[in-house]
């Protein structure tokens, strides 16, 4: 039972920190990035199984951070009002050519970086787009003026 507890802790503080580094960087990641992911799931499974090497606990560990996410992919779908706090909600960049400094500001993204994103839609100009939303999964989506 004591490897359930240390696996649940340890999904808690992943999906907590997820939500914390936020989603534009989650969805830039560099080489150094995806090795220190590699790092810190080995630290984790340090953690949760301590010094337990049996087919027991690791059956326990990835049973519970499996159960739990389906958990939790299920409760926004099943309660709306959970839907911000587990999955976040898209942030519109730009409203008609203008963009929205509090929440560029907010997501730590530059004009430049905005502007490059644009250009990989074929957008020249910032003033051609009516809509660019941050989705949560850190892509980010334009809709050019007609």
């Amino acid at each position: 039972m004591d490897i359930v507890i240390r696996a649940a802790i340890a999904f808690l503080f992943i999906l907590f920190l997820t939500r914390i580094v936020g989603r534009r960087e989650l969805n830039t990641l560099e080489p150094f990035d995806l090795i220190l992911l590699v790092t810190i799931g080995d630290l984790v499974q340090q953690g949760v199984t301590q010094n337990d090497f049996s087919v027991t606990g690791a059956v326990l560990a990835v049973g519970t951070i499996a159960m739990l996410t389906v958990l939790f992919s299920y409760l926004p779908w099943r309660f709306r009002g959970l839907r911000p706090v587990l999955e976040g909600e898209p942030v519109i960049l730009i409203e008609d050519g203008k963009v929205i400094e509090k929440n560029l500001r907010r997501h730590r993204l530059t004009h430049e970086e905005i502007a490059a994103e644009a250009r990989h839609e074929q957008i020249a100009e910032l003033e051609q787009i009516r809509w660019a939303v941050l989705e949560t999964s850190g892509k980010i989506s334009f809709i050019e003026k007609s």
